[in-house]
């Protein structure tokens, strides 16, 4: 476990030294086509109150796919299933079911809702501590947010409020949504974040959607493409993991998936017209991770909802649209999975579809038995590690790009944040 843990900050160390020569990786192009040269991870005893942002490094070099390899030789079949798994927590202090969780279950990812904040010094500390309570894993945990802004805004309110997209939509300025991503960005950077499920892919075109709404860019095909594509290259830009979202589209329901299954009778012709077009270009355009949506298409897929539906994952997300990064669930506690299927089934069942992060967002217990279900299912023979070695490969290239760190960030003063900056961009709306 040492030995994988020395070999990832070997890495990146090789790949910062590098940068600095001839730049690591290809680096991912800036408004103006040029590459960007990551700075050197931030120092684990630093006391600054401004953190560098980490810089994605394009995409691994084949020597840099050598040395992945070389971590995943390194990692237990325990440990690679642990990274499939991105975990809820309950409550504002770390304790020791959190620690329980990190320890046995290895658990990749961490996600915070807005009962899990308090003030800034609380939030950062409750973060800081997950992030320690991983020291002895293999990698970095993801530390995700759903920090979209209007009504979906997790973070304590000495941030300024920044508004939901349909309002920067609206502009029709991608230069504003891009923007709004490097804001959410900086907020997330300076709370220590590194995964924002934003931005918003889904076209609102059905008036009477109830969990949709002003959450969208807009109500047509080309403003979303054109918005919610600059909102991610801005996230993107700012160091920050942009997770689009709810493919293959949620803006045309009338249910919430939060409570109930929704039921889309599109067509694939009718999806790749509307739907589809904002998660092409995002995928085209260089997209990282991707969130699959609770919603049951029955004409394309009469016997599973998108979230574990080989059609829609497998052949269109992964076939058609050639998407290689990261997929992952929605919250899989959802009403639209809870009320129709075993919860662990449907985890498999997703994972069996090319899902690569089950996203489990409420109860330790529920979140063991997800874990308990892979690694029986590898055991039994149902799963072939070859197929868990697919998704951690993909998980471990995202964590490298983005030179992740279980570093502590310091707490913030009301100073450091970036509300002057929120504030002259809110001008700007009007």
């Amino acid at each position: 476990m040492k030995a994988v843990n020395a070999r990832y900050s070997g890495i990146l160390c090789i790949c910062v030294f590098l940068a600095l020569i001839v730049g690591c990786g290809s680096g991912n192009p800036g408004p103006s086509g040029e590459s960007s040269v990551p700075p050197s991870l931030p120092s684990e005893t630093s006391q600054s109150s401004v953190q560098p942002s980490p810089t994605p490094t394009g995409e691994p070099s084949p020597t840099d796919e050598d040395e992945i390899a070389g971590m995943m030789k390194d990692m237990t079949l325990e440990q690679k299933i642990g990274q499939m798994i991105l975990a809820g927590i309950d409550g504002t202090s770390f304790d020791t079911a959190m620690k329980k969780m990190i320890a046995e279950q290895h658990v990749g990812g961490i996600i915070l809702y807005k009962n899990n904040f308090s003030d800034l010094e609380g939030s950062v500390g409750l973060v800081n501590a997950l992030k320690k309570a991983n020291e002895n894993n293999p990698v970095p945990l993801f530390m995700s947010v759903d920090q979209e802004g209007g009504k979906v805004s997790r973070l304590p309110k000495d941030f300024v409020a920044i508004p939901d997209a349909a309002k920067v939509g609206k502009t029709g300025d991608p230069k504003l949504a891009r923007q709004m991503g490097s804001l959410l960005s900086e907020e997330l950077r300076i709370m220590g974040f590194n995964v924002d499920f934003a931005p918003v892919l889904d076209i609102n075109s059905n008036p009477n959607n109830p969990v949709i709404g002003s959450r969208a860019f807009g109500s047509d095909a080309e403003r979303v493409t054109k918005m919610g594509v600059a909102a991610m290259k801005g996230l993107q830009e700012g160091g920050t993991v942009a997770v689009v979202k709810h493919f293959p589209g949620h803006g045309d329901t009338s249910v919430d998936s939060h409570l109930e299954l929704p039921v889309v009778h599109k067509t694939t012709d009718q999806l790749e017209a509307m739907e589809w077009v904002p998660f092409r270009t995002a995928i085209e355009e260089g997209a990282d991770a991707v969130m699959v949506a609770h919603i049951f298409f029955p004409v394309v897929d009469p016997d599973a909802p998108a979230s574990f539906s080989k059609v829609i994952i497998g052949e269109q997300l992964r076939g058609t649209l050639g998407f290689d990064g990261v997929v992952i669930t929605d919250d899989m506690t959802m009403g639209a999975i809870a009320q129709h299927y075993g919860l662990e089934d449907a985890a498999l069942k997703s994972v069996e579809a090319g899902s690569d992060i089950i996203l489990v967002a409420h109860g330790y217990d529920t979140e063991k038995k997800v874990y308990d279900s892979l690694l029986q299912a590898i055991q039994s023979g149902r799963l072939d590690e070859a197929r868990i070695d697919e998704s951690v490969r993909r998980i471990l290239t995202l964590k490298f790009k983005y030179q992740l760190s279980d570093s502590p960030v310091p707490v913030p003063s009301v100073a450091d944040l970036p509300n002057e900056a929120i504030r002259d961009w809110l001008r700007e709306l009007k």
